[in-house]
């Protein structure tokens, strides 16, 4: 496999997430968009990595395989008394899915969230998503429940199931190490 660089997103990284993200959807049902993205401008998705860099709660990672986004993460802390609960999202472009990127994400988010507070981790994941249950996991994630018709994608209702990470844990390591790259 050749290198793969884990890096928090910035700004100037705004029009390859984007276009990143038309990509993902239309390769898969797993997200809350298509084919079409999400709908915000460059300027719009500049402005919200940037929050997510001033939020010491928040962090956006990108993952680069020879200049090439093959991946993200984020992770969304919580306010007020909630805020020692994050909420995580990942994803992978398809022709990458099976080689380790989701691993690197996942222990760069869990690294990120015990340096920074966040002592609970959320994520919502298709019931049916096999391959994305065993990493989360692998990393200690837990089913707690299951919504039923979480997304409708044409005429067909999805459930997903609820998962957490409880950090509070002593001894559990994430498998993966990674070096972090800050731009």
């Amino acid at each position: 496999m050749k290198e793969i660089q884990i890096r928090e997103a910035a700004p100037q990284d705004a029009e390859k997430i984007l276009s990143y993200m038309k990509q993902i959807g239309a390769e898969t049902d797993n997200l809350t968009y298509g084919a079409q993205g999400l709908p915000v401008t460059v300027g719009q998705e500049q402005a919200f990595l940037q929050d997510m860099r001033d939020d010491a709660h928040c962090v956006f990672y990108c993952a680069w395989k020879d200049g090439t986004l093959v991946g993200t993460g984020s992770l969304s802390g919580l306010p007020r008394r909630m805020s020692h609960r994050g909420e995580l999202g990942i994803s992978v472009l398809k022709a990458e899915w099976g080689r380790g990127i989701g691993s690197m994400l996942m222990d760069s988010l869990i690294t990120y969230a015990r340096s920074n507070g966040i002592e609970i981790i959320n994520l919502e994941v298709r019931s049916d998503n096999a391959a994305a249950i065993h990493l989360y996991e692998k990393f200690g994630f837990q089913r707690i429940g299951t919504s039923p018709a979480f997304f409708k994608v044409g005429t067909q209702y999805v459930d997903f199931d609820l998962m957490y990470l409880d950090l509070r844990q002593p001894g559990f390591t994430p498998p993966v190490r990674v070096v972090h790259v800050r731009p």
